[in-house]
């Protein structure tokens, strides 16, 4: 951080310290709704997703070969199946748009493409089946079908309008890369199977560490939920097995190493999103930030441009936990919000957020990271209106 943003970080801070009416209860109540979304966010997210999923990234830059990564998600892969892989990842990791973040580093920094890692991006948390299978059953059929077709072309698309605009970079990255890390295949000597269960085996216990508890209290879902403790346990037994008799003891601190430098980057900007969005917008449930849901609620009513837009940059920029965003929809719905606006922010809302960007800067650097939440923006936008317009 250079000397210049420190000095305009104090004097940001000094301005809103000296100026804020502390005593006025919308800022009072804003404040305390800071703390109790960062606590919620440490509670909900920290132990059971974003925990495993450091540990995940930690191996994918450990394990993984960077001749394995470059084959198949490099800039030069195959389209097809990169962007196929990536697209659908959605559906079987079902993460939140926090947990996400670790993956994504991990395996952008190994040498994937732009383009398939932004993919994988957008869809861990936009294409989870139990949030899809919740909107359509709450909100309606069209909405949740919209929402699920919607994401997984959002995925396709921003992955390859990412790599064709910055094509170039990516090219002379891929080169540096690949002589960086010339011969390490062949110096890899784990075999593949081991690398790819041990793997499969964190994967498995984040998905259902953090497994969502549902709404209704029965199906499949609280089925799953109910037992998904029972599930856990015996994969962390195997996955203790796995390192004690698989890795030697310098590979268990490289992979330490690496799950720490992913944690010191990620989880400070995490935090300092999340106390900001609860500042500006507070609990998603609650109406105690700076900035009044009546305002949203205007500002979205009906299907024009200017409403569709602004439910996109809502979306971008508040923080949903898992599933929250369905209950705040039917709210703003029932407070005649229109349709196209509603799926903008389902587009938008799950697979961004102001803690998200901030990490996502700190990995793609800030003109990557602009593009691709314009991207998000103005496709989440152009949905909603096409979307309502027939709706």
């Amino acid at each position: 951080m250079s000397i210049r943003v420190k000095f305009a970080l104090i004097v940001a801070v000094f301005l809103a310290a000296y100026f804020i009416p502390i005593q006025h209860p919308r800022v009072q109540s804003a404040i305390t709704d800071t703390f109790v979304m960062l606590q919620d966010y440490a509670q909900k997210h920290v132990l059971f997703c974003l925990v495993p999923a450091f540990f995940i990234a930690g191996a994918i830059a450990v394990f993984i070969s960077q001749a394995s990564v470059m084959k198949y998600f490099g800039p030069r892969a195959n389209k097809v199946l990169s962007y196929g892989v990536a697209s659908v990842s959605g559906t079987i990791l079902a993460v939140c748009s926090c947990t996400v973040l670790p993956l994504f580093a991990g395996i952008y920094t190994r040498g994937a493409g732009i383009g398939p890692a932004t993919a994988f991006l957008y869809s861990g948390p936009a294409i989870n089946a139990l949030a899809i299978i919740l909107t359509a059953r709450v909100l309606g059929f069209e909405l949740g079908a919209a929402r699920a077709i919607g994401a997984i072309v959002f995925a396709v698309v921003i992955g390859l309008l990412m790599s064709f605009f910055f094509r170039k970079d990516e090219l002379s990255r891929a080169e540096e890369t690949e002589a960086a890390f010339a011969g390490a295949a062949d110096e890899d000597e784990r075999p593949l199977a081991r690398t790819a269960s041990f793997i499969g085996v964190m994967v498995f216990i984040l998905i259902f560490a953090a497994w969502a508890k549902p709404a209704e209290q029965s199906g499949f879902w609280w089925d799953v939920y109910t037992i998904h403790w029972y599930i856990v346990l015996p994969l962390l037994a195997v996955l203790g097995v796995m390192v004690w008799r698989w890795f030697k003891s310098d590979e268990r601190q490289e992979w330490l190493d690496a799950t720490s430098d992913f944690t010191l980057q990620i989880m400070p900007l995490l935090f300092a999103g999340v106390l900001a969005a609860g500042f500006l917008l507070g609990m998603p449930e609650t109406d105690n930030g700076i900035i009044p849901n009546s305002w949203i609620a205007q500002l979205v009513g009906g299907n024009s441009l200017q409403a569709n837009f602004f439910a996109s940059i809502v979306g971008a920029f508040m923080y949903f936990a898992t599933l929250t965003e369905i209950p705040i929809l039917e709210g703003l719905l029932g407070s005649g919000m229109g349709k196209g606006p509603a799926l903008a922010l389902l587009l938008a809302g799950p697979a961004l957020s102001l803690p998200n960007l901030l990490v996502i800067r700190s990995v793609l650097g800030t003109k990557k990271t602009l593009v691709f939440a314009a991207i998000v923006i103005v496709m989440a936008t152009l949905s909603g209106i096409i979307y309502g317009a027939f709706a």
